[in-house]
């Protein structure tokens, strides 16, 4: 593995450990959430640096369903982020607090519930686009590869009871405007239902991505 394979690696599962961290918000306090947005942004940056070569190639190719569904993930992808950084900044009260921005409580607010929970989904579904590699070298370090499959299933089957549980939709869809967190439950639990729900969508990428490829090679053989 390549020097930078081994940085792409290291950013990107900084990035995975993050998420369920900072969905925690209130849970864990506003500064700690502030430092490592701050964070996640920075490795957002180094993410798109080591894979700058993904927007070169933007101009060059064939489009087919496959890309162009990757393409549309990862440019809403690139939005939320983008949106989550500037809510993030006008809503700061710690990182930057000095700042002399006045009025963007309300519409900072907005956009940060709804990017951040698109994001939250855009970001696993992103993940699950290239799950392939990750699942091929776990199957074939797994004794058991059938038993492995049975408990992604049942995972990503507990992260749909999860995504209802907590209520996911109606933030996304902005039907409820306040995120609840309930300050008597022990942060396992609540980490184990986001991370199902990342596993749920990762999931789901993973097999849109999969038909697409043989939808690709079908029409590849036709021709």
């Amino acid at each position: 593995m390549s020097v930078k394979a081994k940085w792409r690696m290291l950013v990107d599962s900084l990035m995975v450990v993050l998420i369920p961290l900072l969905m925690a918000y209130s849970l864990i306090g506003e500064t700690a959430h502030e430092w490592l947005g701050v964070m996640m942004s920075l490795l957002f940056v180094g993410h798109h640096l080591l894979n700058f070569y993904w927007f070169k190639g933007l101009v060059k190719g064939r489009w087919t369903a496959l890309r162009i569904y990757q393409t549309i993930v990862n440019i809403l992808l690139l939005l939320c982020t983008l949106g989550l950084i500037i809510s993030g900044i006008a809503l700061s009260r710690t990182v930057f607090s000095f700042l002399p921005i006045e009025g963007g409580g309300s519409w900072g607010r907005t956009l940060h519930l709804l990017t951040s929970y698109w994001g939250f989904v855009l970001m696993s579904f992103h993940l699950g686009q290239h799950w392939s590699m990750i699942l091929n070298r776990v199957q074939r370090s797994a004794k058991r590869p059938v038993i492995l499959r049975v408990l992604t299933v049942a995972f990503a089957g507990y992260g749909i009871i999860a995504f209802i549980k907590r209520e996911i939709g109606t933030y996304m869809t902005l039907q409820n405007t306040f995120v609840y967190f309930d300050f008597g439950e022990p942060l396992f639990f609540f980490f184990i239902d986001y991370i199902a729900i990342m596993g749920l969508f990762v999931f789901l990428g993973y097999y849109v991505t999969s038909a697409l490829k043989w939808l690709n090679k079908g029409m590849s053989r036709e021709r």
